[in-house]
């Protein structure tokens, strides 16, 4: 395993990161490797969530780890989502910028793990949020596109913690 370079929004490439990602067709070793140097490149750079495209991957693969919760998932769709929120959200390719994003609460994902075994998932709050911003990430999207307001302005209680995919 081994760590990879991640692509930010400044950088030359930075291109690649409003592309469309390619769905798996082949689930292999080059799979797995890449899987794993998501999971070593993520926890080097203290996120939550990683998406291919980041390490300059035109794929649909993401992983996420929120409350010791590990996902891996290959070719993910949302399928259903329910409730709002919104909370500050960072990303590892977006560096030093946070701000307010509204997400669905609760979301069912489909998706096939490393091995092309397909699955169905429901997450609520913070796995919800990371797996929508995932999967944005796929599809050319990132969190500074879907900026909202502060929805904490009129109380003047901005929460200081932040969510790092």
């Amino acid at each position: 395993m081994a760590t990879r370079n991640i692509v930010h929004d400044d950088d030359e490439d930075a291109v690649i990161l409003k592309k469309q990602s390619k769905e798996v067709r082949v689930f292999d070793e080059n799979l797995w490797q890449l899987l794993d140097d998501m999971w070593d490149t993520m926890y080097e750079n203290d996120g939550v969530g990683l998406a291919a495209v980041q390490v300059g991957v035109l794929k649909k693969v993401i992983i996420a780890d929120i409350n010791e919760m590990r996902l891996e998932c290959v070719n993910p769709k949302l399928i259903f989502e329910e409730g709002q929120t919104c909370e500050k959200e960072g990303c590892l390719s977006v560096v030093g910028k946070y701000d307010y994003v509204n997400r669905p609460y609760k979301v069912t994902v489909e998706a096939q793990d490393r091995r092309g075994m397909p699955f169905v998932i429901t997450v609520v709050k913070d796995m919800a949020r990371c797996l929508c911003h995932e999967i944005d990430h796929t599809n050319g999207i990132l969190f500074i596109d879907k900026i909202a307001p502060n929805p904490n302005e009129n109380n003047n209680e901005d929460k200081e913690w932040k969510l790092y995919f």
